[in-house]
């Protein structure tokens, strides 16, 4: 039980920036500008460098001849445990910007506390990555702030974007069986713990940006527990296309 329990952790732990690290892809030679199409293809590579980490530990924990490769791209699209704000489309910049920064303050926050987990390959985890993850925030919080605090055009679009995004980012927050057992064992953090400082410093960087919090929303849930929205299977398709058609290939 234990084991399978730590699988399934290791699975909410690298689906989220498997997901968001496919998504970033898309965009690879669509950037407003070269620098910041650079920038948002090296944080998909920074993100998928992570998800490796993960799931090469998730198949030695598992085994059953399990790899690195079969755990990320051969599992069933109710059998990922991603969050559902990681797998929305991009709509435009704005959608982009407010996707990664609300999924980046959390992932820091999460980092940061996992750095000090009982488990020491989760702890080493976390400790190579949250260097990449502060580099994260300080883009995605900077580029809220130029499209806030830019021309009403770019705030009007922020202002659409955190408006929609906004009702999938308490699911984050929300802990699954499996992240309550892992809290109690010290693995991972209490996710009730994250939740105020999250908002504060979201709520911080909104004010800096000329935006409001969205309010009265009906926050949106699923994901963690394999219910997705209709862009998952797409997503799947072309990120597990070439795994599919030629076996065995190594990632």
């Amino acid at each position: 039980m234990e084991q399978k329990a730590l699988y399934d952790y290791l699975l909410l732990l690298g689906d989220n920036p498997t997901i968001l690290g496919q998504r970033l892809g898309e965009l690879c030679g669509h950037g407003p500008e070269l620098e910041t199409d650079i920038a948002l293809t090296n944080i998909s590579l920074d993100l998928f460098g992570q998800v490796r980490n993960y799931f090469q530990y998730a198949a030695e924990v598992i085994g059953n001849g399990a790899t690195e490769d079969s755990v990320a791209m051969l599992r069933h699209e109710h059998e990922y445990k991603n969050a559902l704000l990681v797998e929305q489309p991009n709509r435009d910049f704005a959608y982009v910007i407010c996707r990664q920064f609300l999924f980046d303050i959390f992932h820091q926050l999460l980092l940061n506390e996992l750095m000090s987990s009982k488990n020491e390959r989760i702890s080493a985890i976390a400790h190579k990555s949250v260097k990449e993850v502060d580099y994260h925030v300080d883009f995605s919080s900077t580029w809220m702030k130029r499209l806030g605090d830019g021309t009403e055009e770019s705030n009007q679009r922020l202002t659409e974007a955190m408006g929609f995004l906004w009702r999938y980012s308490m699911e984050l927050f929300k802990p699954t069986e499996t992240e309550t057992l892992m809290a109690e064992m010290g693995v991972g953090p209490d996710l009730s713990e994250l939740k105020p400082i999250y908002m504060e410093r979201v709520n911080t960087t909104l004010q800096a940006s000329k935006l409001v919090m969205p309010e009265k929303t009906t926050y949106q849930y699923g994901g963690k527990t394999g219910r997705h929205t209709e862009y998952m299977g797409y997503i799947l398709a072309e990120f597990q296309y070439m795994q599919r058609a030629y076996p065995n290939m190594k990632w």
